[in-house]
């Protein structure tokens, strides 16, 4: 993918969103492409994580327990794995659709957060709506 494209594709995503052109564009320069078949487990629960997946196309499903919620574009999947060494992944995450996107390494994750506060601000509010959404969905029914 060139580069405006990538941008584009980044841009989009709304965690990114707001990131100024120079943090996107280090962003860029670091994130993978990937693709995954309806059908493919993205992430296993109980393994470690090493990275963040961000979908630009196609539908994924996080399941905890009885549990689910559903992923789309823009949507990020494994981001805690970003940010703690030892963690490994509560739920598993499995394409329901053909998927794209891109996927950022935690190595180089926080390469970029050590230089751009942005992309750490940006990221901390991911992981606040992500906590909330975890938590309701654990909550409901009780």
């Amino acid at each position: 993918m060139n580069d405006p494209d990538r941008l584009r594709q980044l841009r989009a995503i709304p965690m990114l969103a707001g990131l100024p052109d120079d943090a996107l564009a280090r962003l860029a320069e670091r994130a993978s492409d990937f693709e995954a078949p309806a059908g493919r487990v993205l992430v296993q629960a109980n393994e470690p994580g090493s990275g963040v997946f961000i979908l630009a196309s196609g539908l994924a499903v996080v399941e905890l327990g009885t549990k689910s919620i559903e992923c789309g574009p823009g949507d990020c999947i494994g981001e805690l794995a970003l940010i703690l060494d030892d963690v490994v992944h509560t739920a598993r995450v499995r394409a329901t659709t053909d998927v794209r996107g891109i996927a950022i390494s935690r190595k180089d994750f926080t390469e970029l957060l050590e230089t751009d506060a942005h992309i750490a601000g940006a990221l901390l509010r991911v992981l606040a709506r992500r906590l909330i959404a975890a938590d309701s969905m654990l909550t409901v029914g009780k």
